[in-house]
Parts: structure tokens; C-alpha cells; sequence
């Protein structure tokens, strides 16, 4: 480990939270079991940067949305997309699950929610996900 735990910590949140793949759960079971900070930083960071990756994914729809108005999404996408028409903002609960996660969050952006719900909807999902695996680890 480096000197800058919270900082790795931080940013492996954000990078689990986008396309590419990332181990932030384990990072902050680790650093939890380690004592490496209390549990209520370890809770604010890693929610912290997975929300902010997830509205990068949001920003990333509304961009696409934007900039190619006529094209359409990936076929993976259309699942998401069903999904936020039918359930709306509070969908984004579960932008934390793997697979799907990322594509609800460029779908809300697509479909252009507004980014304070989504923002809200999205810190509140991450937050019960890391708040249950630290409740587990100590």
C-alpha cells in the first residue's frame, strides 16, 4: 500500500463504478479489517467515487444524446432504458449491481433525468452497498 489509502480507495470506487473493471469492495474490506480509517470515512470515500463515476456514465448518456441525436444505443442499453421509462429515477438504486449498473446510468442520462435525481438516487444505492459490507466485515 501507499501512503495514500483513501486516495486508492477513492479512486478504485470511481473506476468500479464506470466500464472498466475495478475491486473497490475488496479494497474497502481490506483497508476496514486493516483499521486503515474508521469505518465512516471508509464509508464516505468509497461512496463518494463510485457516485462520481456513476454520473460520469450519466454524463456520458447525456453527451451521446447530445452529440448524436439520431443514433441509438447499444442493444445492452435498451434493457436500462426500459427500465428508467418504466420505474423512473429511482431505478438508479441499484446502479451498484455489476452488469447492469453502468448501463442504467447512461440510460438516465439518455433519457436525459435530471441530474440531481440521479445524483441522489445513485449516492443513496452506493451508500447502502458499502454501508451492508462494512456492517459485514466488522
Amino acid at each position: 500500500m501507499t501512503n495514500h489509502p483513501l486516495w486508492e480507495l477513492f479512486f478504485s470506487a470511481l473506476i468500479s463504478s464506470t466500464l472498466l473493471p475495478g475491486g473497490s469492495e475488496a479494497l474497502v474490506v481490506y483497508q476496514a479489517v486493516n483499521q486503515i480509517s474508521s469505518p465512516a470515512m471508509l464509508l464516505l470515500i468509497a461512496t463518494a467515487g463510485n457516485s462520481l463515476g456513476g454520473m460520469l456514465s450519466w454524463g456520458m448518456g447525456r453527451w451521446w444524446i447530445w452529440r448524436f441525436p439520431a443514433r441509438q444505443l447499444e442493444q445492452k442499453h435498451h434493457v436500462a432504458i426500459n427500465r428508467l421509462q418504466y420505474w423512473g429515477s429511482p431505478i438508479l438504486l441499484f446502479s451498484w449491481l455489476p452488469i447492469i449498473g453502468d448501463p442504467l446510468c447512461l440510460a438516465a442520462g439518455w433519457l436525459k433525468t435530471h441530474w440531481l435525481n440521479a445524483l441522489l438516487f445513485i449516492i443513496i444505492g452506493k451508500a447502502l452497498r458499502y454501508y451492508v459490507l462494512l456492517w459485514l466485515t466488522i
